[in-house]
């Protein structure tokens, strides 16, 4: 007997691999194959069931990239297997990558009824165990011909991500079509020794344990008949049965295993394939938990379920039978895992409204935990949405893969801006598809950071990101592992069992304060700006949208589009998937989500415009419809009126080339290279743009990260920079109020108009570029002349703050970091804003003055386009338009009103009467993000608004129609019971909010 362990692990690998993993199915027979390829896109179910298929022979070559082809295979089970166990095993032509990013299919019988799908590491359909012999079996397989985009190194530009560029040539080869002996002793006996050799390979070198297990490993193999396997298969696991029946320690690391597939609802792949990825996922799973009795399986976003339920009834049916059974559990509470670093405020509201509210139609079931393992990041403001929501856990494993600093902690509480908390765990196994390996267990226990006050960990347990789930293999490993001496303990659990065990074992968790920033995929947030652009404008459309009709509906009996607001509101959603507005899906994700806003943007135009008219009734006066959350130019907030502009604007020559634009409130310069040298306030007699510097210059990086091209900037690309100060055209604007500048650069050319509106205390850029670059980032700067060790960045419902500087590792590595609307730096009493229309990824940093006077200059860039080539080669290539605004002697309030102004600005109407706003609030401080009509179509009147300043403040919500109750309210409109009552006068409404606070309130019509 040999105690090296790397002996026995040479010898247990190649006798499991050329020997016993063989020898599980150790008699087979073909199966007669046809094939049927759709023309297009996929067909229904029926269509393709019912289509002629032609023969086709196992080694042939099949399936353009992203077509469909109907398999049809028949066949005979000899009678010599009776009282055998027999499986199909169907093999389209895997090879060893993760399921879910190569071909894969589904399953059904003759009838229609969907069996199980087909992908790697999940290649059979079980025919009979046992089967009488002579059986008749007719199966059909629709498979997909996605082709293999990710191929990790190199990450090589390629025309498959879309079907308008990925030609015709077939992708596959079939591999195996046949009826098979599945011989179910020596399964067991490849995962007693798979599970034995992995826990081998982690324990020490010198324990008891191990030396136990290679002593019990090289046993069963000398009892191994390698010419006999299966005959000797059960006298090998004899051999092993001691050291699996030893018990685990009592301070083992639990492990609550949760049945999980991780789907991208696009990715890789485009959405309509999402929902066949998802049907051949449920379909396995359902399987699965109708063969092992102690399977728990969870799946999260409330659209990939109802995909299911319309695409595929068939399926549905099982799915919620295993929902009623308490073993098939929605998770997360959201309508997609979506990104939480960019959606608005109202979009992540509506994330949870849509996501719990599907689930409790469904099946009156309210999960507790946002469920969001892989999502880049998450914003300061999400704790208070989770618990508005009705939830009060977060379970998360992304930050893992953070390059800088390891997080402290697996299991805390999370505390966002306003001061929720939320039990947070990120599970140490480090993964979202966690096969139970031994490795993977291993690390769990040795990973995780709370020892000593903590021993329960989660694993998400399945393949993932393409789908497919988990399999009955990782099954049988945690049975094995449930108690088993020298490894974790694992159990399957659902999140909420988990979520309540670590809980109860940890009531005192430590508290982490602010953002969840991820070290690692930073260009996401500049990544496909047109993607990011149509998330923005719909946000403020649907604004709109739901203000104007809701105002008509209470004042004229406008009927109020509910069904057109929720399928609307719904598809923005879903567009905020992590992989779609983050930028880093294939081309063709991203071309179809252009076309999708902009059909959004139609629908609700449409909306906006009729409910306006009915407002304004028919005339000839022109009226401003203001829907900003602030009056502006005497027009009130929600309301419809005849602007009171005053001022003028002064355009003249500068001294020394260039043009002076003058408002009375601020003087601009604009020199002869088309740059603002100086943005000077006149009343506070300050200086905005530093010394010697710049302001709106535009300054283009190389940008090739060394991984990850439209995920990742790596810190590296600041090393080299090209500010572009030459000019095609500087020249007067027609309207006497702007400065027109034309550049060229590259193969790209930009045009950019420098407005200053009159009695208005804002310069406006706006920027038009042509981009035909490759591995470029383009910013956009503002040198300024602020000493700030801070600066405040919007997220939802609020502004968190971010230092300037960076002291240490964990400042550091956000030299790139998101924003809303706003970005403000001040000193004591005096501040700048630089406020956007559709930007997200910025960088704030501070320098030495260059005029020799001591202090530092804080530079604000905005990022407009990269041009990264992976897994769109054409990334961003072709026009794009940007608005961002300059705004010198800025508090934190100016911010806000100019950041909700730029992003929605005024309508004009023709009519005969101006509108007064439906509600309105005494405190500039208090913001109203959302005025709708109640989701029941009950009538009432439903007012969202937070704290936007960071204050305590006390505010009075005036209801302009008569008011019959208010009733503070979750997000999804119930009631709270633990909320003090508001104290109403009349149509009045007070209340007191804490900073960042976030409140729904509801209003009944007298």
């Amino acid at each position: 007997m040999h105690d090296d362990r790397s002996l026995v692990e040479a010898r247990l690998k190649r006798v499991l691999d050329e020997r016993i993993r063989p020898a599980v199915y150790p008699e087979s027979v073909p199966l007669d194959v046809a094939v049927w390829h759709a023309p297009g896109e996929p067909v229904p179910v029926a269509e393709g069931l019912a289509a002629e298929p032609e023969p086709i022979q196992v080694g042939a070559r099949w399936g353009a990239p992203w077509g469909t082809s109907w398999f049809r295979v028949t066949g005979t089970v000899p009678e010599s297997w009776a009282g055998k166990t027999v499986e199909a095993v169907l093999d389209l032509g895997f090879d060893e990558n993760m399921p879910g990013f190569q071909c894969e299919g589904l399953v059904y019988r003759p009838d229609g009824t969907p069996v199980k799908g087909l992908n790697p590491r999940n290649q059979w359909v079980r025919i009979g165990a046992p089967v009488a012999g002579g059986e008749e079996v007719r199966l059909h397989v629709e498979a997909a011909s996605n082709p293999v985009i990710l191929d990790y190194h190199p990450f090589l530009p390629t025309q498959l991500g879309d079907k308008e560029t990925a030609g015709s040539e077939p992708q596959y080869t079939l591999a195996r079509m046949d009826l098979a002996v599945l011989d179910e002793t020596v399964w067991q006996l490849v995962i007693d020794l798979e599970v034995l050799g992995e826990l081998m390979a982690e324990l020490p070198v010198d324990s008891a344990r191990r030396h136990d297990i290679v002593r019990a490993v090289e046993k069963a193999l000398d009892a191994l008949d390698l010419q006999d396997v299966g005959g000797t298969a059960e006298a090998a696991r004899a051999r092993l049965a001691g050291v699996l029946a030893a018990p685990a320690v009592s301070s083992a690391h639990r492990i609550s295993a949760v049945g999980h597939a991780h789907i991208d609802s696009a990715w890789l792949w485009p959405l309509r394939e999402t929902v066949r990825k998802v049907a051949r996922t449920t379909s396995n799973m359902t399987a699965l938990l109708e063969d092992e009795p102690d399977f728990v399986f969870a799946m999260s976003q409330a659209q990939q379920w109802a995909w299911v339920k319309e695409h595929r009834p068939e399926v549905w049916a099982r799915v919620k039978k295993a929902v009623a059974d308490g073993r098939f559990v929605p998770a997360g509470g959201m309508w997609v895992e979506s990104d939480t670093n960019m959606p608005g405020s109202e979009a992540m509201a509506r994330q949870f409204v849509h996501g719990k509210r599907f689930f409790l139609d469904e099946f009156g079931i309210e999960n507790d935990e946002a469920w969001l393992p892989d999502t880049f990041g998450f914003a300061a403001g999400l704790p208070q949405i989770i618990r508005a929501a009705g939830s009060t856990r977060l379970l998360t494993q992304k930050i893992s893969w953070s390059q800088t600093n390891k997080f402290p902690h697996h299991t805390f509480n999370w505390e966002g801006i306003d001061g929720t908390r939320i039990f947070t765990h990120f599970p140490p196994v480090d993964t979202y598809n966690c096969s139970m390996k031994g490795s993977e267990i291993a690390h769990a226990a040795r990973n995780f950071k709370d020892k000593g006050v903590a021993r329960h960990s989660l694993a998400p347990t399945g393949w993932g990101d393409g789908g497919g789930g988990t399999t009955r293999e990782m099954v049988a490993k945690a049975a094995r592992l449930r108690d088993l001496e020298g490894s974790a303990s694992v159990v399957w659990e659902t999140p909420a069992q988990f979520f309540a065990k670590a809980e109860a074992e940890y009531p005192e968790p430590p508290v982490w304060v602010g953002e969840l920033y991820l070290e690692l995929h930073r260009a996401t947030l500049t990544s496909q700006a047109g993607t990011k652009q149509g998330n923005r404008r719909s946000e403020h459309l649907l604004r709109e949208a739901e203000l104007w009709a809701a105002t008509a509906a209470v004042r004229t009996g406008f009927p109020y589009p509910y069904e057109d607001l929720d399928r609307i509101w719904k598809t923005v959603l879903l567009h905020q998937f992590h992989d779609i507005l983050p930028g880093s899906s294939i081309a063709w994700v991203h071309r179809e989500a252009r076309a999708t806003y902009a059909r959004l943007a139609e629908d609700l135009t449409a909306i906006i415009e009729a409910a306006q008219r009915a407002l304004a009734g028919e005339g000839s006066t022109e009226f401003v419809f203001n829907s900003a959350p602030h009056g502006r130019d005497g027009v009130p907030a929600g309301g419809a009126g005849t602007p009171a502009v005053s001022g003028h604007t002064a355009l003249s020559a500068r001294e020394g080339g260039g043009h002076v634009l003058d408002n009375g409130l601020l003087r601009i310069e604009i020199d002869a290279r088309g740059l603002v040298v100086s943005a000077y306030d006149i009343e506070a007699d300050r200086e905005t743009v530093a010394p010697g510097r710049a302001a709106g210059m535009l300054q283009l990086h190389p940008d090739f990260p060394n991984m990850w091209d439209a995920w990742d900037v790596d810190e590296f690309y600041r090393n080299t920079v090209t500010d572009l100060t030459d000019a095609d055209e500087v020249s007067a604007g027609e309207d006497g109020a702007s400065v027109r500048v034309v550049r060229s650069f590259g193969a790209s050319r930009v045009t950019q108009v420098l407005s200053l509106p009159p009695g208005e205390r804002r310069l406006v850029l706006d920027t038009e570029v042509d981009w035909h670059e490759t591995e470029k980032f383009l910013k956009l700067a503002f040198p300024l002349d602020v000493h700030a060790e801070r600066y405040a960045s919007e997220t939802q419902f609020g502004h968190f703050y971010r230092p300037t500087h960076s002291n240490t590792s964990w400042e550091a590595a956000k030299f790139e970091a998101c924003n809303h609307r706003f970005v403000h730096v001040e000193e004591p009493g005096w501040g700048v804003a630089i406020v956007n229309d559709s930007t997200y990824g910025h960088d704030v940093t501070r320098a030495v003055r260059t005029d020799g006077d001591r202090g530092t200059t804080t530079t604000v860039r905005a990022s407009l386009l990269r041009a990264p080539r992976f897994p769109d080669p054409e990334t961003d290539q072709g026009v794009h338009r940007f608005r961002h605004a300059l705004v010198p002697g800025a508090g934190i309030g100016d911010a806000v009103r100019e950041g909700w102004r730029i992003n929605l600005p005024e309508r004009r109407v023709t009519g005969a009467q101006d509108v007064a706003p439906l509600v309105g609030v005494d405190r500039d401080g208090v913001v109203i993000t959302a005025v709708k009509l109640a989701d029941d179509g009950s009538g009432d009147v439903v007012v969202r608004f937070h704290e936007a300043h960071g204050a305590r403040t006390r505010a009075t919500l005036t209801a302009h129609f008569p008011l019959a109750g208010a009733t503070v309210t979750d997000l999804l409109e119930r009631p709270l019971t633990d909320a003090a009552a508001p104290e109403r006068d009349g149509d009045a409404v007070t209340l007191s909010l804490r900073p960042f606070e976030l409140v729904t309130l509801r209003l009944a019509r007298g």
